[in-house]
């Protein structure tokens, strides 16, 4: 007997791992939208039939799948770019994998509270609940890491209509619940599959219906936009030698865009603090018949110097805004007298760049109010949606070479254009070595460029004005109700059964 459950938990833990290790390929560039769903439900599947330890512990391994191969550009990013170790950076990822692993893990630890709940109950309410809250959470604790959210796989479906209404989560919570009636039409009896039936026809329904509502409406006319992608190698980038030449790249490749409204170039585009700036090259760029934006490292002098990776504007006058969600153990290091000493053992470069502690407003560009995210400050809704709803173009500037050619570029597009939806506003991305892309209101991308190679992007995007709901009231309404659903699913039934018996 102690051999067949043992079996059973060896090939329930296959199970889980392997949905798990499924699960990224419903993300781009895979895009198979529908692996994503199926791999959450057969997971959900799973957690129905054992207790809540065996619960947490499956939901471990499905983490460790998920995390390992759909995260697996931090080992890119530490080892080919950052001169990490292999052992080292080996050891680094699989800690950090297991961390995120431990989201999944809470929630099927949680799920087994509501073991008293009907099947069908479990399936298509509690767990793809709980599933959401820990999506939420993921993004909040440690400072976050909003990263494979069950929603940015379906931004190319119906549910992601949604997106406007309630964010990414509410996306997710749809493609939870579609994912566990798929399940229970393959395994459920009659009048299981036919409610199934019955909420997979809602589940598009809500997204059809929510597809049809506008949040936003033109404002002025469209913006002509030039995005420039040299492609500087990160060896070449900050190689004293070379700066003069890169920045003669950017001022050559944008001179003959005159028919621009807006110019972008990426995250530290030119190889020089913002005070080392000639005058005469400032000068250029303000007789240009274009506005400016583009990335600078900025240094502050005093008493304790400080560095901010900064997006400077260039218009009438210099408008600037600084980053403020860094990069850990790239653009700051978290308890310095604790890691220090091993960045210097190893000779790790990093970055040591202060946050900007204050509410910024959009930069005045292109007679349009420009709301500006460094790097992966577009993966926060709060950092997008602090620009809203007064800004009426976004745009994020990026420096993605350190990811290499690995699955994080292609993420970083869909995370931006389910932003784009969210709060209806057309998104500009610029990035060094690409993807650079024009992404419109609807979060359809209107021009891209290829990975790897000199482009000059050129379109236009219709700069839009109005509040979604998700603008207006964020993630609350979805959390909040999401969380009282659970505690009636938990409380309402057992209040119930102590009434009955008296």
């Amino acid at each position: 007997m102690n051999r067949v459950l043992l079996l059973q938990r060896i090939s329930r833990g296959a199970i889980a791992t392997t949905a798990g290790a499924l699960f990224p390929f419903g993300f781009a560039p895979f895009g198979y939208v529908a692996v994503a769903p199926l791999a959450i439900g057969t997971l959900f599947l799973l957690w129905v039939s054992v207790n809540a330890r065996q619960g947490a512990l499956l939901g471990f391994y499905f983490g460790l799948g998920a995390f390992a191969i759909g995260v697996s550009w931090v080992f890119v990013s530490l080892h080919n770019y950052g001169n990490m170790p292999v052992l080292l950076a080996i050891l680094v990822v699989a800690v950090f994998v297991s961390i995120m692993a431990l989201y999944p893990a809470v929630c099927g630890l949680i799920q087994g509270g509501f073991c008293h709940l009907p099947r069908t109950v479990r399936l298509l309410v509690v767990m793809p609940a709980l599933w959401v809250l820990l999506e939420w959470l993921r993004g909040q604790l440690l400072g976050g890491f909003p990263w494979l959210y069950l929603g940015y796989a379906q931004v190319d479906t119906p549910f992601a209509s949604v997106a406007p209404l309630s964010g990414v989560l509410a996306v997710s919570l749809l493609a939870a619940i579609a994912g566990s009636a798929v399940i229970l039409m393959l395994i459920g009896t009659l009048k299981q599959r036919l409610l199934a039936v019955a909420a997979l026809s809602a589940l598009f329904g809500i997204g059809l219906l929510a597809g049809r509502a506008d949040f936003a409406v033109p404002y002025g006319d469209a913006v002509k936009i030039a995005v420039v992608q040299n492609n500087v190698s990160l060896a070449d980038k900050w190689d004293a030698a070379k700066a003069e030449q890169i920045v003669s790249g950017y001022l050559e490749a944008s001179a003959n865009e005159t028919s621009a409204d807006l110019i972008v170039w990426p995250e530290a585009a030119l190889p020089v603090y913002l005070d080392q700036l000639p005058t005469l090259f400032l000068r250029q760029l303000l007789e240009h018949p274009a506005d400016y934006l583009f990335g600078v490292v900025e240094r502050q002098a005093g008493e304790t110097k400080a560095y901010f990776n900064s997006a400077v504007g260039i218009a009438d006058d210099v408008v600037i805004y600084r980053k403020q969600q860094l990069v850990i153990f790239g653009e700051y290091l978290p308890l310095p007298f604790l890691f220090r000493w091993l960045l210097d053992y190893f000779d790790i470069p990093m970055s040591d760049f202060s946050s900007w502690p204050s509410q910024q407003s959009p930069l005045q560009l292109a007679d349009q109010k420009v709301g500006v995210t460094i790097c992966y400050e577009d993966a926060f809704q709060r950092r997008v949606g602090s620009a809203l709803p007064g800004a009426t173009i976004l745009a994020n500037i990026s420096e993605d070479a350190w990811f290499g050619d690995s699955l994080a570029p292609r993420q970083r597009l869909q995370i931006a254009r389910t932003r784009a939806l969210e709060v209806s506003r057309p998104f500009i991305r610029a990035n060094n070595n690409g993807l650079s892309a024009l992404i419109d209101h609807r979060g359809r991308v209107v021009a891209l460029a290829p990975m790897f190679r000199p482009d000059v992007l050129r379109g236009e995007l219709q700069p839009m004005q109005g509040a979604t709901p998700f603008v207006r009231f964020g993630n609350i309404p979805l959390i909040t109700s999401l969380g009282l659903l659970l505690v009636g699913c938990l409380v309402i039934p057992r209040a119930l059964r102590a009434r009955k018996r008296d």
